[in-house]
């Protein structure tokens, strides 16, 4: 199998802890690639020999970035929802059941045309893995449909039948229940890894979050929640019942809460796009990471509350607004990622890990927050390498 040396990384963030320090950095660096893994990580001085050199010119490169919350099987856009928002007026064309509609309206062709679009622009910006959820579908079909579409470009698929409940189900919540955790589950189950409630007022109550979650752990899901988003709720006491891989958007926190995502050991993933886009408050970082909780950073990216694909425009919420430093804004999109998916080998380089190299038009990882808004950070396409395959041998 062919292997390829990419040295004279001026900065290298391996967020390995063998290398000191929680990002693990690395100067004057190299990463020996081997098929599509991590095969020696060094000193240039020390590289091993390789089929072929790529010479990164003193660029920062870190671990691609870990998105794991999306929600981009979707279609239409909410851009006039957004401007009514931004100017305080009030907005009546229906919310997440504007998408929904769009949504079911939609060849699979189209759906999946979107995605591809959303999924490169992430790479652009330097997202090696996605999570994408369904959600925008609510019936038996599109669900399934969704999650179909989703699985041809990430592994990391959540079925999200419970995102909320249907206009034709408004007066029967308890049969939508029934439907999600029944033929809906069934039909979607098979496309599926995980499985997510929107545990929120407006949306489902603790029961119905806890049964949801029971059917999808009994049919081979493992569990997540969206919690504590628009107020204080049991949103996050689920989450830790339940021994979710993580609670995200944690908005509305209490110490409770915070408490018991740190003795559950449930990751607390912070979506700080939604907040920018929304104008609603930001969650405490500071006092998650003070009592222990690993906290994910993530886009949330989708056509409602937060349309935003970059997960460096993340980072930079997070410094500038959560209080976070920039050593833990970069750990919670890349290696804090990969533990809301329980994924050990994303999110770091070391070796037997993904080759997810991201590279930095920027000397160091100090410049995602430093730069807002500037395009620096960019996946590398390990087959755009001029003679490196990684299925060559």
């Amino acid at each position: 199998m062919t292997t390829v040396v990419f040295d004279r990384i001026g900065e290298l963030v391996t967020n390995d802890l063998a290398h000191g320090g929680p990002l693990g950095v690395l100067r004057d660096a190299a990463v020996v690639v081997e098929g599509d893994r991590v095969a020696w990580v060094g000193p240039s001085a020390q590289a091993p020999a390789a089929d072929d050199r790529i010479d990164l010119e003193g660029a920062a490169v870190l671990p691609g970035f870990v998105d794991s919350h999306a929600h981009l099987v979707f279609a239409g856009d909410r851009a006039e929802e957004f401007a009514a928002r931004m100017e305080g007026r009030p907005y009546s064309a229906g919310g997440i059941a504007t998408t929904v509609a769009a949504t079911r309206e939609a060849t699979d062709e189209a759906l999946a045309a979107n995605v591809a679009r959303l999924v490169a622009e992430m790479a652009r910006q330097g997202t090696t893995t996605v999570e994408i959820k369904s959600g925008y579908g609510l019936t038996t079909y599109d669900e399934t449909r969704a999650l179909a579409v989703a699985r041809q470009f990430t592994e990391e698929t959540t079925f999200l039948g419970a995102h909320v409940v249907p206009r034709e189900y408004a007066e029967d919540v308890a049969a939508y229940v029934a439907l999600v955790t029944g033929p809906m589950l069934e039909a979607a189950a098979p496309h599926a890894r995980w499985i997510d409630v929107f545990c929120e007022r407006g949306a489902f109550d603790a029961d119905q979050a806890r049964t949801i979650l029971a059917a999808g752990r009994a049919a081979g899901l493992l569990p997540r929640v969206h919690a504590n988003q628009l107020g204080p709720g049991p949103g996050i006491t689920v989450a830790c019942e339940v021994a979710a891989a993580s609670a995200d958007h944690c908005t509305f926190a209490s110490a409770e809460d915070v408490a018991n995502l740190a003795d559950a050991g449930v990751v607390a993933t912070l979506l700080p796009g939604v907040e920018f886009s929304t104008r609603s408050p930001y969650p405490d970082a500071r006092a998650l990471l003070e009592a222990g909780v690993t906290v994910a950073l993530a886009t949330d990216c989708n056509p409602g509350s937060c349309y935003t694909s970059s997960m460096p425009l993340c980072i930079a919420l997070a410094v500038r607004e959560m209080r976070m430093s920039p050593d833990e804004a970069v750990w919670s999109a890349t290696a804090g990622g990969g533990a809301a998916l329980r994924l050990d080998d994303v999110g770091r380089l070391q070796a037997g890990a993904r080759a997810d190299l991201t590279v930095l038009a920027a000397p160091s990882y100090l410049h995602l927050a430093y730069r807002p808004g500037v395009p620096i950070a960019a996946a590398l396409d390990l087959d755009s390498v001029t003679g490196y395959r990684p299925d060559s041998s």
